[in-house]
C-alpha cells in the first residue's frame, strides 16, 4: 500500500483534534448553575442541569446563570406617609428558578438583578412604607417587613425569581424628627409616670376617708350604746383603769365606779 494512503488517517486525526482544540464543542455546567442553548440565535426551551454537555460550534452558543441563594444588602430612600425621609437598609435573599432560566435568559437576560429585581424591590419598599406614618413605622417595622416580602414574592415569581427571604435592618431619618420622636416618648413617659403618682393619691386619700368613716361610725355606735346602759359606762371605765385609786386633795380615795353588788 502506497505511505501516502497511510498518511491519510494521521492527517485527519490531527484536523479533528485541531478542530476539537479550536472550537471545543463541549461545556461544562457546574454546582449550582443551569445552562442556556442558543441555537442560531433562538434560545432553547430547555434549562440544562449540571455536568457536561456538546454543542455544533458556530451553530449553538451556551451561557450558564447561578441558581445559588444570592443575598443582597441594599439602601434606599422613601418617603412616609407625613412625608418624612427615611433611609432604608435592607437584605434580601433571592434565586432563580432553576426549571425557569432559559425563559429569564430569553426574557431579560444576565442582567436581571438591574432590570428586574432592584426596580420591583425599591418599588414595593416605596409602596408599603408610604401607608405608614414615620412614628408608628418604628413600632410596626415586623408588620410592614412581612407585607414587603408577601409582595415580592407575589410579584418576582412570575420573573421568574424567588424571594427567600426579606429584612429592614435599619431604618434612619433625619436628627431633627428623630429628636422630636425622643422628646415626645420622654413626655409620655413623664405625664405617664404623672398619671400613676395622682392615682396613689387619690386612693390613699380614699382609703383615708373610709377609714375616718369607719372610726366615725364606730364611734357613733358606740356613744349610742354607752348612752342608753349606764352599766356599760362602767365597764369601759374599768377597761380603761390602771388599778391606782385615784388621789383626792380633800379626802381618801374613793371608787371611781360604784363596785358594790347590784340588787
Amino acid at each position: 500500500m502506497d505511505n501516502k494512503f497511510l498518511g491519510i488517517p494521521f492527517v485527519i486525526l490531527v484536523l479533528l483534534v485541531v478542530f476539537l482544540v479550536l472550537c471545543n464543542p463541549f461545556v461544562m455546567v457546574g454546582p449550582g448553575e443551569r445552562g442556556v442553548k442558543i441555537k442560531l440565535g433562538q434560545v432553547q426551551d430547555k434549562s440544562y442541569e449540571e455536568g457536561l454537555h456538546i454543542i455544533f460550534p458556530f451553530v449553538q452558543k451556551f451561557r450558564t446563570m447561578d441558581v445559588k441563594i444570592q443575598k443582597n444588602t441594599l439602601t434606599t430612600q422613601v418617603y412616609t406617609k407625613d412625608i418624612q425621609q427615611a433611609h432604608i437598609t435592607y437584605v434580601i435573599n433571592y434565586k432563580i428558578q432553576p426549571e425557569n432560566v432559559h425563559k429569564l435568559f430569553q426574557s431579560v437576560g444576565v442582567q436581571y438583578e438591574s432590570k428586574v429585581l432592584t426596580p420591583v424591590v425599591e418599588g414595593t419598599i416605596k409602596d408599603i412604607i408610604g401607608k405608614w406614618n414615620a412614628q408608628d413605622l418604628i413600632s410596626n417595622r415586623e408588620k410592614a417587613t412581612g407585607d414587603i416580602l408577601f409582595k415580592l414574592q407575589a410579584q418576582l415569581k412570575d420573573n421568574y425569581i424567588d424571594v427567600q427571604d426579606f429584612q429592614m435592618t435599619d431604618i434612619n431619618y433625619s436628627k431633627v424628627f428623630e429628636q422630636a420622636i425622643e422628646n415626645k416618648v420622654t413626655a409620655e413617659q413623664e405625664a405617664q409616670r404623672a398619671k400613676n403618682k395622682t392615682v396613689q393619691v387619690q386612693e390613699e386619700a380614699r382609703q383615708k376617708v373610709i377609714a375616718a368613716e369607719a372610726e366615725a361610725r364606730s364611734m357613733a355606735i358606740r356613744a349610742q350604746a354607752l348612752s342608753q346602759n349606764k352599766s356599760l359606762v362602767q365597764y369601759e371605765a374599768v377597761q380603761k383603769w390602771d388599778g391606782k385609786m385615784p388621789q383626792y386633795m380633800l379626802g381618801n380615795s374613793v371608787p371611781f365606779i360604784n363596785v358594790s353588788p347590784s340588787k
